[in-house]
């Protein structure tokens, strides 16, 4: 009746505090470019920190998921925790990223069959400016996993993911950016600047579909790999005193699976019993000498 269904989620994640220092970043330089663009009447610097402030609007919904869900961990309203306000939040910012990705797009068409005079110079110096902050930002939302482990995308700090491909499309476009208005500028390429802006639509809208799709699975609690499956079943039937009748396992966070195990057996047994039986590094466990190299890559 004590047994509490937090899973460590009250703890502070590593990608909090990383959030916390590109959403400040982020509204730094949006402040910068928007106070410049008003006093010098910049267009370029001023659609630039209007457009940094959408990205600081998302990268703030990254920072309130880790904190709601932190202080919510131990809600007795949540079956099996807060771990899916990672998810939850890594669903929201991938429909914003897909629309952002539209946006271009649809700018970038427009502007083929419209073309507007660009002021190099300036457009360059905030694309400088806007590669630098996001590059900045790249690093420190890298997402460090143990590559002597196997991580299946259930695993993924997905929140952490979402803040990380905001940055990443920003310093995407920037970069693209730098590209098409120096091939313009030196070489009379306009079309460049929408071209760029075509390619990199396209790019953040196949990032954004895979963090739907991955996201996707965890809400809609998708069953976990076959492979991580028989790993348990193979570990609680190898005794031979237990036959396992259905096994149900899912994601409920990142890193936390939760699992509904039935078993027949010919004489009454404990959870306990059957908890005993699996490794608690079963990833690592001799059973997972028998899956095939693509069964491993499935988790």
């Amino acid at each position: 009746m004590g047994h509490e269904h937090h899973f460590g989620q009250s703890e502070p994640r590593a990608g909090e505090a990383r959030t916390r220092i590109v959403v400040f970043l982020t509204a730094a330089t949006m402040v910068v470019e928007i106070v410049a663009g008003l006093a010098y009447g910049s267009m370029a610097l001023l659609a630039d920190g209007l457009h940094m402030a959408s990205h600081a609007s998302a990268l703030g919904l990254a920072l309130i998921a880790y904190v709601y869900a932190r202080r919510h961990a131990r809600d007795g309203r949540f079956s099996f925790g807060t771990g899916k306000v990672n998810s939850l939040a890594g669903f929201a910012s991938a429909v914003v990223l897909a629309l952002f990705a539209l946006m271009m797009a649809g700018e970038s068409i427009h502007r083929f069959l419209e073309p507007v005079p660009i002021a190099f110079n300036e457009a360059i110096i905030v694309a400088f400016l806007g590669l630098v902050v996001n590059g900045l930002s790249v690093v420190i939302l890298r997402d460090h996993h143990d590559h002597g482990h196997h991580h299946s995308a259930h695993d993924h700090d997905h929140n952490l993911r979402a803040a990380h491909l905001h940055v990443v499309a920003d310093a995407l476009t920037s970069l693209l950016a730098i590209f098409a208005l120096l091939a313009a500028k030196h070489f009379g390429a306009v079309w460049m600047d929408p071209a760029m802006g075509i390619v990199g639509g396209t790019l953040v809208a196949f990032w954004a579909w895979g963090l739907v799709k991955e996201t996707g699975a965890v809400l809609l609690d998708r069953q976990a790999p076959a492979g991580i499956t028989t790993v348990i079943e193979d570990a609680i039937e190898s005794g031979g005193r237990f036959r396992v009748a259905d096994l149900h396992l899912w994601s409920i966070g990142p890193g936390y699976r939760a699992a509904v195990v039935s078993v027949a057996t010919p004489k009454p047994c404990t959870r306990q019993e059957i908890e005993a039986l699996i490794p608690d590094d079963w990833l690592r466990s001799e059973f997972m000498k028998n899956l095939s190299e693509e069964d491993k890559a499935k988790i």
